[in-house]
């Protein structure tokens, strides 16, 4: 990692629960280093480009569980960026409470309003169980091993506090342990999905509630996406905690402390998505996809996750067949979706739902050498790069999104004047909408609607809202994200407000 100025040292720790990079064996048993996936581990590793630190992750493979075991941290070098890892190590069923019961599907559920609350979810005595001995154990786990790395640093030359850096969900009741053991440290945790309002977190139980919104409130600066997932999170504590809040100052008064509630917006990095794009397997791709190429493309690239709203599109698509049959044989909508927790029982059935729409549209619009859906389920960046250059719409139409960084990297890399049809739900939609075709996520129709409108829209047009989009983009890089957060952490350190 490069080196920074001594202003802007910190002993720095970063807490995710997955690594940077993932082991595998070579045929001879010995670990192979690959990047691990994720637009986090993308975010994550610029950070520490910039302010050299540690990052805490949970130990999910053979040699990271080796490594934990280790009383130091370890270095690992990948692509010329030394990453200095401490790895924790959980009990396999602990890890499963606390991952496929607690963290997914129950929050992220909740965060992203996807429980239909007739039916779903039931908080039993598993579900109680998963938090009593699972979540809250792992992120004890978590808070001593960052604890332990605490203790090991040396601080910066200039004396001032470490900083953790707490990310997402899967950590919300870390930081208390952490701020009451570790004296003079500055808490900062992001947020990476959206903040659902008040009454969808009634959901949980008072003793679940209230420890989530007690751990996030142990940091100095909690962090969101979106101004929206900001002011939610306010309401919140207003609403469910009866806490002092300003909404203009965008802080919650807790006992003696102000924590600030903040928004940065994450993006991508250009440089290296078009580095990614001239890579071989990429052009190679990028023939294939040109040689069965009709006269129009659709594209989507998504997991394979509820959020998403892959079959409302799959719906849309159809009807617009209907509405417009002069499309006939002459559009692919091209779906490349990867795998997503394929342990978590709701994303199971979401799959096969998914296949299934796609061979009944398939079945009812299609031709003998043509096929409506071209629908792919795997993990193949080269692919995606190539498609991102010559799609004619993006379609990006989730239910809830925290960011959605498909809506940056595709207009960054596309020839084409694309078209982005936009969720109104997704974070992204307050930087890019404007450029965009907004549609609501639930209305089939107006969906229908956008990707006909994209298909016909005038080149004049098509040719400035992309160059708008990739301008937004452009603009606000990830090297813009990691110093608006520094600097509000220097600010609340040095007292302002």
């Amino acid at each position: 990692m490069t080196d920074t100025s001594p202003d802007d040292r910190y002993h720095l720790v970063v807490a995710a629960n997955r690594g940077p990079v993932s082991f595998h064996d070579d045929p001879y048993g010995e670990p192979v280093v690959t990047r691990g996936p994720g637009g986090l581990v993308t975010v994550l590793t610029e950070v520490l480009r910039r302010y050299p630190g540690t990052w805490v992750a949970a130990a999910v493979g053979g040699e990271e569980l080796r490594l934990a075991a280790g009383e130091s941290a370890a270095e690992v070098e990948l692509d010329g960026d030394v990453y200095r890892l401490r790895y924790v190590a959980i009990d396999p069923d602990v890890y499963h409470k606390y991952y496929s019961v607690v963290a997914n599907p129950m929050l992220w559920f909740i965060q992203h309003y996807l429980w239909d609350l007739g039916r779903h979810p039931d908080v039993s005595a598993a579900e109680l169980d998963a938090w009593q001995h699972g979540y809250l154990p792992v992120n004890r786990l978590f808070a001593d091993t960052i604890l332990k790395e605490l203790a090991a640093g040396t601080g910066d030359a200039d004396g001032r506090p470490p900083v953790v850096m707490l990310h997402d969900y899967h950590l919300y009741c870390v930081a208390p342990s952490v701020r009451q053991h570790a004296g003079d440290v500055f808490l900062h945790q992001f947020v990476h999905i959206p903040w659902s309002q008040s009454d969808y977190w009634r959901v949980l139980p008072d003793h679940i509630r209230g420890a989530i919104y007690e751990g996030l409130l142990a940091n100095d600066i909690i962090a969101f996406h979106t101004e929206h997932y900001v002011q939610n999170f306010l309401r919140c504590c207003s609403d469910l905690l009866d806490l002092p809040v300003d909404y203009r100052a965008r802080t919650v008064a807790v006992q003696d402390r102000e924590v600030w509630v903040r928004a940065y917006p994450v993006s991508i990095d250009p440089s290296g998505l078009r580095s990614a794009a001239r890579a071989r397997r990429a052009l190679a791709a990028e023939r294939e996809i040109l040689r069965k190429r009709r006269e129009h493309l659709i594209l989507r690239v998504d997991r394979l996750d509820p959020s998403k709203n892959v079959i409302r599109g799959f719906v849309a698509f159809g009807r617009f067949l209907e509405l417009h049959p002069e499309f006939r044989e002459r559009v692919t909508f091209l779906a490349l979706l990867q795998p997503s927790r394929t342990d978590v029982e709701e994303y199971v059935t979401y799959r096969e739902h998914v296949e299934r729409v796609a061979a009944d549209i398939n079945a009812q619009h299609g031709a003998t050498d043509w096929m409506p859906i071209d629908l792919r389920i795997q993990d193949d960046f080269p692919v995606t790069v190539a498609a991102y250059k010559h799609y004619d719409v993006l379609l990006v139409n989730a239910i809830s999104d925290g960011m959605n960084l498909v809506a940056k990297e595709g207009p960054v890399l596309n020839r084409r004047d694309g078209v982005l049809v936009l969720s109104e739900h997704a974070g992204a939609y307050e930087e890019l909408g404007a450029f965009a075709l907004g549609v609501n996520p639930f209305n089939i129709e107006q969906q229908a609607e956008a990707i006909y409108k994209a298909l016909t829209m005038d080149a004049d047009e098509r040719a400035a809202r992309s160059e708008q989009l990739r301008r937004v983009v452009e603009g606000n890089s990830i090297e813009k994200w990691i110093a608006a957060q520094v600097a509000d952490i220097r600010r609340k350190l040095a007292g302002e407000v």
